[in-house]
């Protein structure tokens, strides 16, 4: 502008331009004639920025427009075909997320399948002669880190995870690390079906303890879940000063069936503790995290536990070492499946299909093991059965069917009233 200024010998006079807002961009024009007045120059100003606010209205209708179109025109088959939730791109630079349709039942397809392969791996643990609990464990720990590490590069979470959710982290690897080790110990030492039954009790606590530490509501229902899976425990525990010196059903010597009882019920508590820190955390610490912190602190743990009590062993050769990987590939498959299911389902149908676990136990129990289940077994396991289903119920039920609040209704009254 200066050398156009020089060319045509302008005095320094600068037409004033209208105030300019936040985001405008400053026009200075110099004044070429003496017969253009300032009004023309500061109304050929306006006529720019209103034309410029006139261009960007019509930009963000057209943009809204090709918006609404695209939604509208997107046809559900391709909703369908796409599946996988990914954004589309416009050329206005918005983005249409695609509706998010799955197959019916597909969620609790998935919880059947993390079912079956917890029921495999109890099975298995069952079977494998001469290692100790806690070196499965171990093993299991071991190749899920392996599993882990690259889930964590690859959607960039870190190892450590947010500061001030590291405390709950470790308490869920420890807790969760240590119902998994009682489960195997317990296993090992009762009956398939009845550790099964104890441990499949845990959402009941889990909903006792969301009411003492989550401040989680507790009604009524909950104190008769919690009474009739007390009761199916001792039903299957059969302590001898309730049910005397009678030992039906019972694998081995009754010091380990009861040892067996107590790591099923310690493990039952454990899970429920760790279901109530991974609610406590909530969705702000990602799932791959989450079992990350659980297998190492697992893994360290059981190794810690395994030369404090001399019982490391290398596995034999063949069929032993092939179980053990077999154990550790189910669990990553159990949890996987077990994720996306409540990602897809909501948990009330998720925790129903987990009762085909109590099913197959007795299954695999009669049919691998020889062993018939006792009366007081199938009572037991009715009593956790029926509670575990009933808390799953209630919560689905209040989830779907929220009570309407009264507060309208008894503000009309009110008001009627003072008419």
């Amino acid at each position: 502008m200066g050398d156009l200024k020089d060319s045509n010998s302008i005095d320094d006079r600068v037409l004033s331009a209208v105030p300019f807002r936040q985001g405008d961009i400053k026009v200075v024009f110099h004044k070429v004639g003496d017969d253009d007045e300032d009004e023309h120059t500061t109304e050929r100003i306006n006529l720019q920025s209103n034309s410029h606010d006139e261009r960007g209205n019509e930009e963000a209708r057209t943009r809204t427009v090709e918006s609404s179109a695209k939604q509208r025109l997107c046809p559900p088959l391709c909703c369908r075909i796409g599946g996988g939730g990914d954004p589309i791109s416009t050329d206005a630079g918005d983005t249409v997320a695609k509706e998010n349709k799955h197959c019916p039942g597909l969620g609790l397809f998935y919880g059947l399948l993390a079912t079956v392969f917890f029921s495999i791996i109890a099975l298995l643990v069952k079977t494998i002669d001469g290692v100790h609990a806690v070196e499965i464990s171990a093993f299991r720990c071991f190749f899920q880190m392996l599993f882990v590490m690259p889930m964590l590069i690859y959607y960039k979470t870190g190892f450590l995870g947010p500061r001030d959710k590291r405390i709950y982290l470790v308490m869920r690897g420890f807790l969760g690390s240590n119902a998994m080790i009682l489960l195997f110990y317990a296993v090992q030492q009762m009956p398939l079906a009845d550790a099964t039954v104890i441990m499949f009790s845990n959402p009941v606590f889990t909903a006792l303890l969301a009411w003492i530490f989550l401040k989680e509501k507790c009604t009524i229902w909950d104190c008769v879940f919690t009474v009739f899976t007390l009761a199916g425990v001792i039903m299957i525990a059969r302590p001898p000063f309730i049910f005397g010196a009678r030992r039906e059903g019972i694998e081995g010597d009754y010091t380990n069936h009861l040892k067996g009882t107590i790591a099923a019920f310690g493990g039952a508590l454990g899970a429920a503790c760790t279901l109530v820190i991974l609610r406590k955390m909530g969705k702000s610490v990602h799932y791959y995290l989450s079992v990350w912190y659980y297998a190492v602190i697992g893994f360290i743990e059981c190794v810690i536990t395994l030369f404090i009590l001399g019982e490391w062993t290398i596995p034999f050769c063949g069929r032993d070492r092939w179980v053990l990987m077999l154990i550790a590939i189910l669990g990553i498959a159990g949890q996987t499946f077990l994720t996306k299911a409540l990602q897809i389902e909501k948990a009330g149908p998720v925790a129903l299909m987990r009762t085909v676990d109590v099913v197959l136990a007795f299954i695999f129990q009669f049919f691998f093991f020889n062993r018939k289940p006792t009366m007081w077994s199938l009572g037991g396991a009715c009593c956790v059965v029926v509670s575990t289903c009933g808390v799953a119920l209630r919560k689905w039920y209040s989830n779907t069917h929220p009570r309407k609040s009264r507060e309208p209704r008894i503000r009309q009254i009110f008001d009627s009233r003072n008419k």
